[in-house]
């Protein structure tokens, strides 16, 4: 059975949202493709402002790593 709506239930957006600029499908290719969202801390955050200095380090990191794993 198919409910009434009531009146204060009604799909009506507050006054304060405004979306006359908003693009529908804006990042959608871009989220279809993947993302990896890291939060870091607030003391690491300091040091690393960006991904690409987070990347560089990880990268640094990595390297580092499998210089350290014996080859037989």
């Amino acid at each position: 059975m198919k409910q009434a709506h009531s009146s204060d239930q009604d799909d009506e957006l507050r006054p304060e949202y405004d979306f006359t600029g908003g693009v529908r499908g804006k990042h959608y290719e871009a989220y279809r493709k993947g993302t990896n969202v890291v939060f870091l801390d607030s003391d690491v955050a300091q040091v690393f402002r960006d991904s690409t200095s987070v990347n560089q380090a990880l990268r640094l990191l990595l390297k580092l790593a499998k210089e350290q794993v014996p080859t037989d």
